[in-house]
């Protein structure tokens, strides 16, 4: 079973395609089977890879004819990135779908019968990611009830705060009606100026909230903010306009280093859920050589690394752990 996350808010702009894209080209650079699901009418996700949904079909007819198969319109983007496509189409499916009755699980029947008949030769996805459209809708729905982990990008904005208390709230609806293993994992901070104390103002408040949540039975009840926090940085707005993601585009500016650092992050609490350790360099021969001769005066030690420009700092990098209701029973 593959680690599958929503990335949802009701605002728009505040940089939620930008996550959904970045992390999942992070993630399969990583060597992660990676399926990103564009559920937005906008299609902006498709467009940041550089997909022409026309050529294959696109989502919107996997959700519309339940006879179509997943393999049937997704789209090979990178090499471990899948994507399925959006167009402009979506916009008219609540009302296509209205009378059907399970319009609110069309898209997980689809996962379900890919991951239960698999191709020939083909690997089971690691990660799923689905960036559903800045709405309450059937689309939204749909992305909710195929995940068990949702993600909320937002800026660090007092007005995106405000909502961040409603989101959580339509989480808690879609589990007691839809999808009861679903939950808040965190919050992704995006377009962060630590230059401004408002800024750093309204990350605390998160770590606040999220800290006085503990022990409670809510689905964020585990949450945290997740650092790094996405600088703000131009080359995330131009990378898109190139058809490319910011890990091809420009990997080693501030944004592409932050995405980076959280791929990397949601790829190690996956492979710690899994029970697989990380691999440890071995020496090489020049190497190992060498440590059976006169050993080496010990180098001085190196001060502690300072975190990244501009990052908040008001609380540690700590491993997020899914609640114990929301776990897999076994290794997935």
């Amino acid at each position: 079973m593959p680690r599958t996350i929503a990335l949802m808010n009701q605002k728009g702009g505040v940089g939620k395609t930008t996550t959904a894209v970045n992390l999942a080209a992070g993630v399969s650079a990583l060597g992660k089977r990676t399926l990103l699901i564009d559920l937005d009418p906008q299609a902006h996700a498709t467009l940041h890879l550089g997909v022409e949904p026309a050529e294959r079909g696109s989502v919107y007819d996997l959700l519309l004819d339940t006879s179509l198969k997943l393999g049937d319109v997704r789209v090979n983007a990178r090499e471990n990135l899948d994507v399925l496509p959006a167009e402009t189409d979506l916009a008219g499916l609540e009302n296509e779908l209205s009378a059907a009755s399970d319009r609110t699980r069309r898209l997980s029947n689809a996962l379900d019968q890919h991951a239960a008949a698999l191709p020939a030769g083909e690997k089971p996805y690691d990660f799923v990611f689905i960036d559903c459209p800045p709405s309450l809708g059937v689309l939204t729905l749909n992305g909710l009830s195929s995940v068990r982990e949702v993600f909320i990008p937002m800026q660090a904005q007092f007005l995106a705060l405000q909502g961040v208390s409603k989101l959580m709230e339509t989480v808690k609806l879609v589990r007691a009606t839809i999808n009861p293993r679903l939950f808040v994992t965190g919050v992704i901070i995006c377009a962060f100026d630590a230059s401004t104390t408002h800024s750093k103002e309204v990350v605390a408040d998160l770590d606040a909230f999220f800290e006085q949540s503990r022990g409670s039975s809510e689905p964020w009840a585990n949450a945290r903010v997740y650092r790094p926090a996405v600088r703000r940085n131009v080359k995330l707005a131009e990378a898109p306009s190139f058809g490319k993601t910011i890990i091809e585009y420009a990997p080693w500016c501030p944004g592409g280093l932050d995405y980076k650092q959280l791929a990397q992050t949601l790829v190690s609490e996956w492979d710690l859920l899994q029970g697989v350790k990380p691999e440890v360099a071995k020496p090489t021969t020049k190497t190992a050589a060498k440590t059976t001769s006169k050993p080496a005066a010990a180098p001085p030690a190196a001060p502690p690394a300072a975190p990244p420009a501009g990052q908040p700092t008001g609380q540690p990098v700590v491993t997020v752990i899914a609640p114990a209701e929301a776990r897999p029973t076994e290794p997935a």
